[in-house]
Formats: C-alpha cells, sequence, structure tokens
C-alpha cells in the first residue's frame, strides 16, 4: 500500500476517533442509503452504490460523517482498433469529512465535502484518492436526499480502453436515525 494511502487512511481513522469520544451527549446518527448515477467518462453508461454514514454532530449546524459502501460502475461495449472492450469499474468508498446544515435547526438544506479513498475491488482497479463535494437536504423524520459528485483520482491501472480518474454524478436517497 502507498505512504499516502496509509496516510489518508490512518487521517480518516483518528478523525472518526476523535469525533467519537468528544461527540455530544445525542450520539451518532446512522444513515443507510442508495445512489444511482450517470459517470462523467464516455466508457461507462451507469453507476449504483449503497452507503452507510455514520454521522457525529460537532453542533446543531455542523457534524462530522464517516462513509462505508460499495459503487459499481457498468461499462459500455468499446471498439478499440478491432478489439472489443467491456470492463466494470467497482470500488469501496471510505471517506469523512464535514456537512454544514444552512438552518440553525440541524435539518433541511446542507452541504457536504468528503475525502478519502476508494479501494478498488474489480480487474485493473487500484486505490485511488476520492473527493466528493454535495448539497441536499434532510428531514426531521431521517429522510435525506442529496445531489453529490464523486471523482476518483488514480482509480485504474493504465488501460488503452479506460481511464485512469473516474467520476460520476449521483443521487442519494437515505435514511438515518440516531444510535
Amino acid at each position: 500500500m502507498k505512504t499516502t494511502t496509509k496516510f489518508l487512511a490512518s487521517a480518516v481513522a483518528a478523525v472518526a476517533l476523535f469525533f467519537t469520544t468528544n461527540a455530544n451527549a445525542q450520539g451518532p446518527k446512522l444513515g443507510i442509503g442508495i445512489n444511482a448515477g450517470i459517470p462523467t467518462t464516455d466508457q461507462y453508461n451507469l453507476t449504483l452504490g449503497a452507503d452507510a454514514r455514520l454521522q457525529f454532530d460537532v453542533s446543531q449546524q455542523l457534524s462530522i460523517p464517516v462513509t462505508v459502501g460499495y459503487t459499481h460502475f457498468f461499462a459500455k461495449d468499446l471498439n478499440i482498433g478491432g478489439a472489443n472492450f467491456k470492463q466494470d469499474y467497482g470500488y469501496i468508498p471510505v471517506k469523512a469529512g464535514a456537512k454544514v446544515f444552512f438552518n440553525e435547526s440541524g435539518s433541511g438544506l446542507y452541504g457536504l465535502a468528503e475525502v478519502g479513498a476508494a479501494f478498488g475491488v474489480t480487474e485493473d482497479a487500484k486505490i485511488g484518492f476520492l473527493y466528493s463535494p454535495a448539497i441536499g437536504y434532510s428531514w426531521s423524520s431521517g429522510l435525506d436526499l442529496g445531489v453529490k459528485y464523486e471523482g476518483i483520482s488514480g482509480a485504474r491501472e493504465a488501460n488503452p480502453a479506460y481511464e485512469k480518474n473516474v467520476g460520476h454524478v449521483a443521487l442519494r436517497l437515505a435514511y438515518g436515525f440516531k444510535l
């Protein structure tokens, strides 16, 4: 594993540990979500995924999310130099970040930024740097609807059919509850 990846994984773990020991008395929230998206690279048709997000509230308006899940890019049939290529790409995202609610109640419209690592699980996949800005709306009932961009740098091995970097714009539907 590269030093950068080890550092990034250690930083995510340290942030999660820090906020689990310093979270307010309400305790963390767990959100389970599904997402569907449109890839930003031509070699894929569609993305589907699922995730679990632990959210540690620092204040009513600021939370620290730690997210893990699985996302799958469904490949198109490509013909390069007379050879056909069709290779899906799947990865396990592990990321942490900051979620800011624009309403003092701790629900409603929010902005979210996360960074982490994408652990590739399909052929020619590597560990890549993952970044994900998002906007969304969270209801006090626990329902959460968001739109995110998720980009991965260095996701694939060098291959004439596929780009090394991938990304997608996805709609995420989730339900969250207090632990």
